[in-house]
């Protein structure tokens, strides 16, 4: 059948607006209008994503078992997904403030999973269908519409006010399901076991690992991007523009990323750009008042290299996945645990951390707490880019990784452990 692959750049578009700028842009909203505190804050994040322990591996099942509805079942999460986002920012809380942000975010988060599993799912199906570098060229629409999209979420809360953005995103969302509405199609197969050939399988295993450990980072600067530059760049007002040079960087390299991992090797590209990513951070621990044009510079590096991380690790795992679980959708319930885990752990453990060290936002803060903002800013990603570089460069991918066909047939014969 044709696929309308830009149809897939709109879809990520519309999940990535409903996804990262919840960390960044919720929390300060729900501090700065309603006085909840930075640590209950965190503890609900973190708590929903426990949630997803459980949430996750079911909904993976539902949408295998929804297959050959999943057209009617997306839409309803798409319906579903964008009346909470006009709650949880266009409407003022009926109920107390903390409880009413929970509540919100539980629909929000929910459907979310339920459509990146469906989605991503719906993503192998197409590749096979493109033949050889099918992955890839998938991967490229869908990162970069998820790029664009993030862009859009960062900017369009400053340009159209917090109410304003949450009307545009239900919009967006119908037009994305619009868009969607002949591409979910493929086969109706019985699930290929859920979890259990992924789990059992050392790569697929590996790319999970290197995949947490690898977005924690940007977990990391999400959580604290807004506090930074008000509180440690002394630049209220940048925050917006600077937030949309950084996703914008990732957006426009994205497609070139793709194209330079099927041509040098999957994993020679990304280590570069994770590398790329680890001079930027060590550049921004000495960053003080007023340094916004070198920060400006080091959102386009770390953006760009951003762009890597999205098109070519996901690619990598989608692949594996037409290896060794073919038609399991739920089997991208790990995909989505593994990456919204990074941003409860963030969460959970950045906002309690600042507040006990006598952060508190919006406010004039002594130099102790400011250094904490900067270590746990720029100096953790640091060392978790670090580690996520050695699990990548020992992973068993292969010794033949110039070509997509190429990778593929050496995983498809690389043994099982």
């Amino acid at each position: 059948m044709t696929h309308r692959l830009p149809a897939y750049g709109l879809f990520a578009a519309m999940l990535a607006a409903a996804g990262l700028p919840l960390y960044i842009h919720a929390p300060k909203v729900y501090v700065d209008e309603y006085g909840v505190s930075l640590a209950a804050l965190g503890a609900v994040l973190f708590g929903l994503r426990l949630l997803d322990v459980v949430q996750d591996p079911l909904l993976g099942r539902l949408a295998a078992a929804l297959r050959a509805r999943r057209a009617l079942a997306v839409g309803v999460a798409v319906a579903v997904i964008g009346a909470a986002m006009v709650g949880l920012f266009a409407v003022a809380p009926p109920i107390a403030p903390l409880w009413w942000f929970a509540a919100m975010l539980t629909l929000v988060f929910s459907a979310f999973s339920f459509l990146t599993i469906a989605f991503y799912a719906q993503g192998v199906t197409t590749a096979a269908d493109l033949g050889q570098g099918g992955h890839l060229r998938v991967a490229r629409w869908r990162e970069t519409g998820a790029l664009l999209g993030v862009c859009a979420a960062a900017v369009a809360p400053v340009a159209l006010g917090f109410a304003g953005f949450a009307l545009a995103f239900a919009i967006l969302a119908l037009l994305a399901g619009l868009s969607m509405r002949g591409e979910w199609r493929g086969p109706v197969e019985a699930p290929a076991g859920g979890f259990a050939p992924v789990l059992r399988d050392a790569l697929a295993r590996r790319l999970l690992l290197v995949a947490l450990v690898n977005a924690t980072p940007v977990a990391v600067t999400s959580t604290l991007f807004l506090f930074f530059v008000e509180s440690r760049l002394q630049a209220p007002g940048m925050e917006g523009p600077l937030l949309l040079l950084f996703f914008l960087a990732a957006a426009l390299s994205a497609p070139f990323w793709g194209k330079a991992a099927d041509h040098y090797g999957a994993r020679r590209v990304l280590l570069f750009g994770m590398g790329a990513s680890v001079v930027g951070f060590v550049f921004a621990l000495g960053l003080g008042t007023g340094d916004w044009p070198a920060f400006a510079a080091i959102c386009v590096v770390t953006g760009a290299a951003l762009g890597a991380d999205m098109v070519v690790l996901s690619a990598l795992f989608a692949r594996r996945l037409e290896t060794v679980a073919p038609g399991a959708a739920e089997a991208f319930g790990l995909w989505s645990f593994v990456t919204k885990a990074t941003l409860a752990i963030a969460a959970a453990t950045l906002l309690p951390t600042l507040q006990a060290a006598g952060f508190q936002a919006g406010t004039e803060n002594d130099a102790q707490a400011l250094w904490t903002l900067t270590l746990l800013y720029a100096g953790l990603p640091c060392i978790l880019k670090l580690a996520a570089i050695a699990l990548l460069a020992t992973a068993p991918l292969g010794d033949s990784e110039s070509r997509d066909h190429t990778e593929t047939d050496t995983w498809k014969t690389s043994s099982t452990r």
